[in-house]
This record gives structure tokens, C-alpha cells and sequence, in this order.
């Protein structure tokens, strides 16, 4: 699930924080990316249970309003679909879910409003209205319902970003990255596999995590000599004079242009390109592109960048 795109996010972001504090070891910082990676699978299962949480809220409305001592008709006799949802069935066993929640003890237990408020919603949506509305009654008109709740109302509520970043702040920026891989598992869900349904894991493989590691050892071991390279290539800047957070995305990309001969030089600029549209300034991922484009080149014709 933690692919390498959020790996080089996570990288810049602790870079960034151990070169402006300095007041930490390299293992110590280490250990801080890797928890970082760490709470953002976290939120991969929290958004995965949100669901569940969402169902279970409206079963309790229809029990406590089926209780009411002068329940109307419809009280007595309320639209049951949401609660008997299949896909939220099969999630609710789903074996890889309930172990991570057991061990780590998530809950929404404390944000009863917010699931009150964000139920309120689904049910006054279109999509909600539709669903109840098909003659059709599956587990795919079930799991086709929560695919699109999940990406048009939950991902979209500004109350779901404002209570996680409350909750950490590994998430602030980790909600549209994480909510990807959730649909990515809403997709992939299979009625035949019962409980034994795979979640994502988190590293697709030891590669992966080994890359974290390496990517933030090498950009950190070697800040200077990067800093230098990109000081050759700034012209009239001198590079106190960029903005803090360009030169650490630098920095971390020269870590990979140069420590990793599998990765082609296009991928990385790209990728890095990307991250300083989101973290830095509108004209950031011009300048960025600019100057890593010429240290490369300059690597290449000093025989200093092998890449296969």
C-alpha cells in the first residue's frame, strides 16, 4: 500500500523537518519516517472501517426508533438496506481488518458527531436515494454503492480532514494518497472470498522499504555535496536565496538520481516535480525541473551517472 510515491513524500517531509530543527540523530529521524509510513497505514484501515462505523451509527437510529414508545409506521418499518449491505458484511469479517484493528485499537468512539453529521449526508445524497430506489438487490449494486459513496462524499468531507488532522499530524497531507489505495480495495473486493479478502499490504515488498531507507540515508549523507551540485546551477541565485523547501526536494531527488541506477532520470524529475507543485510554490516545479535537468546532464557528461 505505502508505494513509492508516498515513500518519496514522507522522505521530503522528514528531510525537511531533521535540516530545519537539527536537533536529532540520523537513526532517530529514520525511525521517524518509518512511523510515519507507519500511521499512514493507520489510515488506510481507519477509512476502511469508517464504513462499518457509518452502517453500525444507522442501526442504532433504526433500533432506537423502532423503541420510541408512539413510533410512526415508517419508524416501525424502516428501509433496511444500508444496514444489511453485503459488501459491509464481508468487510465487517474481513480477517486482515479485524487483526490490524484489534492490535492497534482503532475506533471512532470519540467522534460521534462527525459520524452522525457525515451518515446525515449520505443519507440526504443522490447516491443513497438511487441505491434504495434499484430494483436490483446484489452484493455488486452493494459494493457499487460504497465505491462511489466513498469517493464522492466521504473523501470530499471537510470535517473527515480537519478531525484526522486533529487526531495526527502524519495525516494532514496523507487523506487524497491513502483515500486512493481505500478505493483501490473497495474495487478489489470479491463476494467468493469471504472473510479471506487481502487488504493491501504495507510494502508491496522489502524493495520498497529498503528504497525508504536508503532514499533518506543517502539524500541525508550527502547534503552537501548535492547543495554544492545545485549551487553550480542556479545562475544569479545563490542558494540561501531559494526557497527551503525547493532545495530539500532537490536534494532528496539527487539522492535518487544518483543512488538508484534502475530508476530512469525522467521518473524521478517527474515524480519530484509533482511533489514541489503540492509542498512549495506555483513556479517551484519549473525551477525545480530546470535546475535537476542540468545536474543530470552535467553528471552524465562527467561519467558520474550510471543509470541502466
Amino acid at each position: 500500500m505505502v508505494n513509492r510515491i508516498l515513500i518519496r513524500i514522507k522522505v521530503v517531509q522528514i528531510v525537511y523537518s531533521y535540516l530545519i530543527n537539527k536537533d536529532k540523530s540520523i537513526d532517530t529521524a529514520e525511525k521517524e519516517l518509518f512511523f510515519s509510513l507507519e500511521k499512514a497505514y493507520e489510515l488506510y484501515h481507519r477509512l476502511l472501517l469508517l464504513m462499518i462505523e457509518l452502517t453500525d451509527a444507522q442501526n442504532k437510529r433504526i433500533e432506537n426508533a423502532r423503541a420510541k414508545y408512539l413510533a410512526t409506521a415508517a419508524e416501525r418499518n424502516p428501509d433496511t438496506r444500508l444496514i444489511n449491505n453485503r459488501f459491509i458484511a464481508q468487510l465487517r469479517e474481513n480477517k486482515m481488518l479485524k487483526e490490524y484493528i484489534d492490535r492497534q485499537s482503532i475506533s471512532w468512539v470519540n467522534e460521534p458527531d462527525f459520524i452522525r453529521i457525515l451518515l446525515d449526508r449520505i443519507l440526504d445524497s443522490d447516491i443513497y436515494k438511487a441505491y434504495v430506489a434499484s430494483e436490483e438487490d446484489s452484493y455488486a449494486v452493494d459494493h457499487d454503492f460504497w465505491r462511489k459513496v466513498f469517493k464522492q462524499i466521504i473523501t470530499e468531507d471537510a470535517d473527515l480532514s480537519e478531525i484526522l488532522e486533529s487526531q495526527s499530524l502524519y495525516w494532514n497531507d496523507d487523506i487524497e494518497t491513502i483515500s486512493t489505495f481505500v478505493l483501490k480495495t473497495i474495487k478489489r473486493f470479491d463476494q467468493s472470498k469471504g472473510a479471506d479478502q487481502e487488504l493491501l499490504p504495507m510494502f508491496k515488498d522489502s524493495e520498497d522499504s529498503e528504497f525508504a531507507k536508503q532514499l533518506f540515508r543517502k539524500t541525508l549523507m550527502n547534503t552537501e555535496a548535492n547543495k554544492a551540485l545545485i549551487d553550480q546551477h542556479t545562475k544569479n541565485w545563490e542558494i540561501e536565496r531559494v526557497a527551503f523547501m525547493d532545495v530539500v526536494i532537490m536534494l532528496v531527488a539527487l539522492a535518487e538520481i544518483k543512488s538508484f541506477p534502475s530508476i530512469p532520470v525522467k521518473v524521478t524529475l517527474n515524480e519530484y516535480i509533482e511533489i514541489a507543485k503540492a509542498y512549495s510554490t506555483a513556479k517551484s516545479g519549473h525551477f525545480i525541473n530546470g535546475i535537476l535537468d542540468a545536474v543530470a546532464f552535467q553528471l552524465k557528461n562527467e561519467g558520474k551517472l550510471m543509470k541502466e
